[in-house]
């Protein structure tokens, strides 16, 4: 936590209890980066303290030449927040359920498609959902690792990106409503968002802080409206923040949905209606709305699915942790100790490509390069992409399948469109890398997640996969 005085400033429409204070600070390569500060405004100073939580990818264009580079700059970010966040924090032993392969089935459910964000200019994951009454629908980004969903409202008193969708105005909902500052809702935001609230004191209400890995962030108002799924499922009194400053890597997107495991998440809104569980399955990058990619409320799809255990961290409760056990190159396991793999292992969406402790990437990479220098000539290693190869990811063919083993057989069997990502014309690089710094963590990104069916059963502590679901 850091903190500074500044004069108090005016805000736009009369609001004064937002404030935003740039440091410019010299990162390793000399470069500047701005850090925001926020906090209420006092009536001489404030007191201006930061949280670096979770990242959101890229703002990207499509068919930016320097898309992907973007999208691994600030992967890169998102994943030394998340390190730091999980340093030196032991796991607990999850469920105490053995696994098992089995159907999820809830009486209710809602499905609602599910995109890759490139057409938004974002490097994850978007859903359509309606707010207000009557609805109007948004582009939101899907997280699992964040709890509090937020979009854009006017009036903007500070700053709103370009979205594609027009901006919400709660002015025109007949069911928007402010929390007030004593409400339970906002006693629950410090441990949604890791910051404190904060209360205008003018109106009582009650004002959240969303920041995030790669210095993106939103503040706003805690408010409450009628959320649609689908024409026919809705949620009255649906809690989120309605964002008076957003600044960051959030693409066109209209804001976030928060799926992690916390009172504020929309799962947990949506728990007592549909049941405490979810799936969704990732299409393929390029795959636009014909992928088939939904996310799913509730219930699972009736399909055989392979379970682990849901492991939890007692210092980040709402995280998605799983026990990985074994990796396999071609059928055959890498040249490690199984002690090797009994590290804290996060399942994140909002992460794009897999991270792995250096030891256990080394041993990934010398394997596959192994098969693969055989018969494609080696390329120049691409920002954190270090394995690259010639040739287009169509004229790549030949790739060696990588299997991803979990505990009790769960598994993710990963082919070439999960294997590999063609980082520049002509130039395809296998989608891994290790993780930075010297904390020893996995995360399973969104590229090694993409066409299986996921399913989140929270209520009884296990994750599923079935492959297959989507492309």
């Amino acid at each position: 936590m850091e903190s500074i005085s500044c004069k108090s400033l005016e805000a736009m429409m009369g609001l004064l209890w937002i404030m935003v204070c740039y440091l410019s600070l010299a990162s390793s390569s000399s470069q500047a980066k701005p850090k925001a500060y926020v906090q209420s405004i006092n009536q001489s100073s404030i007191h201006l303290n930061i949280y670096h939580v979770h990242g959101h990818g890229s703002s990207l264009t499509p068919n930016s030449s320097s898309l992907l580079s973007d999208v691994l700059l600030h992967d890169e970010e998102h994943v030394k927040a998340l390190s730091d966040r999980l340093a030196n924090k032991g796991l607990g032993s999850g469920s105490a359920k053995p696994p098992k392969s089995g159907h999820l089935l809830e009486p209710n459910s809602a499905s609602i498609p599910l995109n890759p964000g490139l057409s938004i200019g974002s490097g994850n994951y978007y859903v359509k959902l309606g707010l207000g009454t009557p609805p109007k629908y948004y582009a939101m980004i899907l997280d699992t690792g964040s709890s509090l969903s937020w979009l854009q409202c006017q009036p903007c008193a500070v700053y709103c990106h370009a979205q594609a969708d027009p901006l919400y105005d709660p002015s025109v909902s007949k069911t928007y409503k402010k929390l007030s500052c004593a409400s339970v809702e906002c006693s629950r935001l410090k441990a949604a968002t890791l910051n404190d609230p904060l209360c205008e004191t003018d109106s009582n209400a009650c004002l959240y802080t969303a920041s995030y890995g790669d210095t993106s962030f939103s503040i706003g108002y805690l408010s409450q409206d009628l959320l649609t799924l689908t024409s026919s499922q809705t949620l009255p009194q649906f809690t989120y923040g309605c964002g008076q400053d957003n600044q960051g890597l959030f693409g066109r997107a209209a804001g976030i949905i928060g799926l992690a495991r916390d009172k504020l998440s929309m799962l947990a809104q949506l728990s007592t209606k549909y049941g405490h569980a979810f799936s969704y399955c990732l299409p393929t990058a390029n795959s636009g709305s014909s992928g088939g990619g939904f996310l799913s409320i509730g219930s699972i799809s009736p399909t055989s699915y392979k379970f682990t255990p849901m492991l939890t961290d007692s210092k980040n409760p709402s995280l998605y942790f799983l026990r990985l056990t074994a990796i396999t190159v071609s059928g055959r396991p890498l040249d490690l100790a199984a002690a090797m793999y009994r590290v804290p292992t996060l399942i994140d969406s909002g992460t794009v490509i897999t991270r792995l402790p250096m030891s256990m990437y080394a041993a990934l990479r010398q394997a596959f390069v192994k098969i693969m220098s055989t018969k494609y000539a080696k390329a120049p290693a691409y920002s954190i992409l270090d394995t690259c190869f010639k040739g287009s990811l169509k004229s790549i063919s030949a790739v060696p399948e990588i299997k991803m083993i979990f505990q009790g057989g769960a598994d993710l069997t990963l082919r070439a469109p999960s294997i590999l990502i063609e980082a520049d014309k002509g130039i395809t690089c296998l989608a891994f890398a290790g993780s930075s710094g010297t904390n020893q963590i996995a995360i399973i990104g969104n590229r090694q997640q993409q066409t299986y069916n996921i399913a989140y059963d929270v209520s009884t502590s296990r994750i599923g996969f079935a492959p297959g679901s989507c492309h």
